[in-house]
């Protein structure tokens, strides 16, 4: 757990947690902690018991806020996509009249980039700390969605190119996590919402219009999602069709060849038939004209069926 003081934008450290239990002369208290430490900080801040029940839980939780007498809690989930799956990250919030408690249960990388803007905006009360977190954390949303469009159009070229069965599972797999990000997405859009339109003392009116701008992005967030679950639907038709069409090309091959070799198969089944009285077989130079006539069917075939695209 990380008690820091913010006054300003000047950050200071500090190690009695018992010290953020007072509000300061100027500027509020910023706890970064953890599940393990909600024993202490439950009593010392009065924070609802349902809520730290949130933060404990093991399952994962959908964004939300939640409304208490001196205190709101937040859900709010960071994202980061790496090996074509897209990860979720729960970060809870506590934000109370001087404080703002974060609760993860693994680093989240946005709080370091917290750091070099408390100090640039001078941030100084909760809930503008509150609005560049969230901030911070749906600009990364829209890092993963230049990834994801790069993958999409970089597996669509390899459909087109040389379609393999591997790629199929690739297309189930995006659409997958696709899908389960949008899941997250769309109460995380309705909390940002709440943030911007919603009456709550702990957040000053003047910052409700800044949390207007982030409700905007959050949508086109989830309409980048809805986008790619079409874009999605598409690349499966486009590998199905092009298994198709690669069935046609081996089947259209197969067919050309039978109909090249049908008639050498006559002719050889007519030579090889038993009959003593067939005065070609007694030919000095049978074999060679009969070889010579069946390459010159062949190569005949061949080449009309080239110029005809069936080969």
């Amino acid at each position: 757990m990380k008690i820091r003081l913010i006054q300003n934008g000047l950050i200071t450290e500090i190690d009695d947690v018992e010290e953020a239990a007072s509000a300061p002369n100027n500027g509020f208290f910023w706890i970064d902690a953890t599940p393990f430490d909600l024993d202490v900080l439950q009593p010392l801040f009065g924070l609802h018991h349902l809520a730290v029940e949130d933060c404990i839980d093991e399952e994962e939780q959908r964004p939300k806020l939640q409304i208490y007498n001196d205190h709101y809690f937040l859900v709010i989930n960071g994202i980061a996509f790496h090996d074509q799956d897209i990860f979720l990250r729960e970060i809870n919030v506590f934000i109370g009249s001087h404080t703002i408690i974060t609760v993860t249960k693994q680093e989240a990388p946005e709080f370091a980039a917290m750091f070099p803007i408390l100090r640039e905006k001078e941030v100084n009360r909760p809930d503008e700390f509150l609005y560049h977190l969230v901030d911070q954390i749906v600009d990364r949303y829209f890092d993963v969605i230049e990834k994801i469009e790069d993958l999409i159009e970089d597996l669509e070229e390899q459909i087109l190119m040389n379609t393999r069965k591997s790629q199929l599972g690739q297309i189930i797999g995006l659409r997958s996590e696709i899908l389960y990000a949008r899941k997250m997405l769309l109460p995380q859009r309705d909390l940002i919402e709440a943030l911007h339109r919603k009456e709550l003392p702990l957040i000053h009116p003047s910052m409700q219009k800044y949390f207007g701008d982030i409700w905007e992005d959050s949508a086109k967030v989830v309409e980048s999602f809805e986008t790619f679950r079409e874009l999605i639907a598409n690349l499966r038709e486009a590998y199905q069709s092009s298994l198709a069409g690669r069935a046609n090309d081996i089947m259209r091959v197969f067919t050309a060849l039978t109909t090249i070799f049908m008639p050498l198969t006559i002719v050889t089944g007519i030579y090889g038939m038993n009959f003593e009285n067939m005065p070609e077989l007694h030919s000095r130079y049978g074999y060679y004209i009969v070889l010579g006539v069946m390459a010159m069917i062949g190569v005949t075939m061949y080449v009309i069926f080239k110029k005809k695209e069936w080969l």
